[in-house]
Order: C-alpha cells, then sequence, then structure tokens
C-alpha cells in the first residue's frame, strides 16, 4: 500500500483537453481524438494522457485505501461470503432503501463495515423514530375524558339558561 500511495502521489492529474481554459468543460479525464490535437501527440508543454505505465501495481490493484478488498452486496445473503477482517462491503447502486437498510443492519450484526451506507442512515432514523412515538395508547384515554368534559360543559349552558330564563 505504501508503493501504491507513492506511484499516486506522482501519477499527474490527468484534465481533459483545454478544460483549464473554458468553465463549460469539465476537468474529467476524455482521451483527445483530434487530428492535430497536440495532448494527443503527447507534445511537450501539454498535459500528459492516460498510458499503461501509470497503473498501480498488481498486488494492491484495486484495493480499498484500508488495505481491505471490496466485495458489491446486493441483498442480505450475499453478507455470508464478506470476511470481514479481509473484506468490507459496498452496496450495489440498484438496491433500494428497503433492502440497503437490512443489509446495513445484518452487516452490524457481523461486524461488516459498510463503505457507501449513505441514504439507509437517514432511513434507519426514520424507521426508529416512529417506534419511540407509540404513544397513542395514552391519547385515547385523554379523548376519552373530552366528551365527560363537554357533557359538563353542556350542563353548565342548561344551567346559564335556566338562570336566564
Amino acid at each position: 500500500m505504501a508503493l501504491k500511495k507513492r506511484m499516486s502521489q506522482k501519477r499527474p492529474k490527468f484534465v481533459k483537453m483545454e478544460s483549464w481554459r473554458h468553465v463549460r468543460l469539465k476537468d474529467h479525464w476524455r482521451q483527445p481524438k483530434g487530428v492535430d490535437n497536440h495532448m494527443r501527440l503527447n507534445l511537450k508543454g501539454w498535459p500528459k494522457s492516460v498510458n499503461v505505465g501509470y497503473r498501480s501495481p498488481r498486488a494492491v490493484r484495486g484495493i480499498h485505501p484500508s488495505g481491505k478488498e471490496e466485495v458489491h452486496v446486493y441483498n442480505v445473503g450475499d453478507l455470508s461470503i464478506v470476511d470481514p477482517e479481509t473484506q468490507v462491503a459496498r452496496i450495489g447502486g440498484s438496491v433500494g432503501i428497503k433492502k440497503r437498510v437490512k443489509i446495513v443492519q445484518e452487516a452490524k450484526l457481523r461486524g461488516i463495515r459498510i463503505l457507501n451506507v449513505g441514504k439507509a442512515r437517514g432511513a434507519e432514523e426514520l424507521k426508529a423514530e416512529p417506534e419511540e412515538e407509540e404513544l397513542p395508547e395514552e391519547k385515547i384515554p385523554e379523548k376519552e375524558e373530552a366528551p365527560e368534559e363537554e357533557e359538563a360543559s353542556e350542563d353548565k349552558q342548561v344551567e346559564q339558561e335556566a338562570d336566564e330564563g
């Protein structure tokens, strides 16, 4: 991992042709394709282009910066193949929030680190709140008492009308 870090520090930042000149161009890498393009021709004074010489060492290629191998997970059953000591899980992008929350909860129980918890973190909090707010039983007796108060207030009105008349 130390070798990979050293190599990535020496690697230039690859940018799209003339993205530094035009605001409308983002600096994401795109291969230069023009016939007379200076970057494609690797001319002196122009930014470097991507090529195989900048690749990371085979031993650490595809490994997460934490030093563990990434495993893609799409359902709760996929967590059974993840070894918490040498691997970390990444939830697939097509997985919805309900299943994502279940995966995160199961991963916590198994001690597996999830790299992209994302929306599931907020969904867990939302799911936890209704359980705490299950107090409608206490409010029901108050509502039962309210009609008695209304009856009492009706009695008072009848008494007031009797006093007036």
